[in-house]
């Protein structure tokens, strides 16, 4: 099967679990030599920033298993079969931070690393804040941050924020209220 330049001969899957499945292609490469190529799939998902009038947003602060590290950035979660993206936005948002939001505007599309992974995550802007109280899962154990938006900006320039699909909405954000 011709993909890209490249031609697959077999896939065999080598995991898989409700949020990662592992692929791993016998291919011919672009430059005619057999070879491997392993492809990660991550259940799509979703970032959202919560924006208040006063151009503050909410941020989470969380230990993440994989980088070992806390990290702060927008609320994001998986997409659940039986949901659309903005169902998940909503969902997570009131989860992970306590939000409720009477707007929700998707503001595109990101594929975070495309050279191995399949993860498109849909960003979208919350406006019209309500909060209450979050319930996150077992596994989360979440700090709402509130920062002005021009902080979170900065934020990202300097590399304080460095979860991808965070950095591009905090960035398209503030291009949108800079426009406006």
């Amino acid at each position: 099967m011709q993909h890209g330049p490249w031609k697959i001969l077999q896939q065999r899957p080598i995991h898989a679990d409700p949020w990662v499945t592992l692929r791993q292609d016998d291919v011919i490469r672009p430059d005619g030599e057999p070879g491997t190529y392993t492809v990660v799939y991550v259940k799509p998902g979703v970032c959202v920033l919560a924006v208040d009038d006063e151009q503050n947003v909410y941020l989470t602060e969380e230990f993440h298993y994989g980088v070992g590290r806390d990290t702060l950035e927008a609320v994001s979660g998986g997409t659940e079969a039986n949901e659309d993206t903005r169902q998940t936005a909503a969902r997570e948002l009131q989860e992970e931070i306590g939000v409720v939001a009477s707007s929700l505007v998707k503001l595109g599309t990101v594929d975070p690393l495309t050279s191995c992974l399949v993860s498109p995550t849909e960003l979208y802007l919350a406006q019209g804040l309500q909060f209450v109280d979050p319930s996150p899962e077992g596994t989360e154990v979440i700090r709402r941050v509130k920062v002005p938006l021009a902080e979170a900006v900065e934020k990202v320039l300097i590399g304080e924020i460095t979860h991808g699909p965070s950095c591009v909405l905090i960035l398209k954000t503030h291009l949108t209220f800079t426009n406006q």
